[in-house]
């Protein structure tokens, strides 16, 4: 059976993954699947969120020893989540045998203002410096990263209930921030085999940062027409097939080559 471990990003912890672990193991054969916390999110949150991704990671790594979980990993990661798949990868090359990264955006490959969206700003930055309830927070973000129509109101209060119990601060927010500001990839790609998913209509990080990372490292890309930021909870479905598609060989994604149109 193949380990496979689930990050979240910014702000967002393992319950958020709703009901895409169910999907994902009915779609993946022989995979067993771990979420866990980034520390200062969920059941982390009373931790600091380190301002290194690195040093994320090497939480994360520590976790699954404490766990008795052993390599081979399969990470599988959004957004922040996935700059943490890429420095654990990298730092620790026999441990991944394969990232899948969604949404993500990394320096050096992507300017900031593609990185994350300018249209964002305003929202982000009034609740980021004046706060607000549970409600408008889950709202806001629910909106900037999700094409969802049918059932969000649902979605909506689950969050909310996630956010009453383990309230992420706004010094947290801020410090995981500026761990994804300041994360410079390296040039080369990691070891481990990678598959990139992104969304042409992602309204937080333009699809522009997905291509640039699969033309850098020559990498199996897909991407999703419609879904927004969280494609998971938008098209889980999708998702785990990608995944399976990649893995056994028989899907569709291309390997990203100049000029190739992807």
């Amino acid at each position: 059976m193949k380990t496979w471990i689930f990050l979240r990003g910014l702000t967002r912890e393992r319950r958020h993954w709703g009901d895409f672990v169910d999907t994902f193991r009915r779609t993946v054969p022989d995979s067993r699947v771990v979420t866990i916390d980034l520390p200062g999110n969920g059941s982390l949150h009373q931790l600091n969120s380190p301002t290194d991704v690195r040093e994320i990671a090497a939480y994360c790594q520590k976790t699954l020893s404490r766990l008795g979980i052993a390599p081979p990993y399969n990470l599988l990661a959004m957004s922040l989540g996935a700059m943490v798949a890429v420095a654990w990868a990298h730092a620790h090359p026999g441990e991944v045998a394969r990232c899948v990264l969604i949404n993500t955006s990394l320096r050096p490959f992507s300017p900031f203002y593609r990185r994350l969206r300018p249209r964002c700003y305003p929202a982000l930055l009034k609740l980021a410096l004046f706060g607000g309830d549970g409600r408008a927070w889950e709202e806001n973000i629910l909106f900037l990263t999700s094409r969802l129509r049918v059932g969000a109101a649902e979605v909506l209060n689950a969050w909310i209930a996630f956010r009453e119990e383990y309230p992420v601060t706004r010094k947290n927010a801020w410090r995981q921030l500026c761990a994804a500001a300041r994360y410079r990839a390296p040039n080369e790609s990691p070891a481990a085999a990678l598959l990139i998913l992104a969304s042409r209509n992602d309204g937080l990080v333009d699809v522009e940062c997905s291509l640039a990372l699969a033309r850098a490292w020559n990498c199996a890309i897909s991407i999703h027409p419609l879904a927004g930021h969280d494609i998971p909870l938008d098209d889980g479905q999708w998702v785990a097939e990608q995944v399976q598609q990649w893995i056994s060989g028989t899907g569709t994604c291309a390997r990203y080559k100049v000029g190739s149109g992807v």
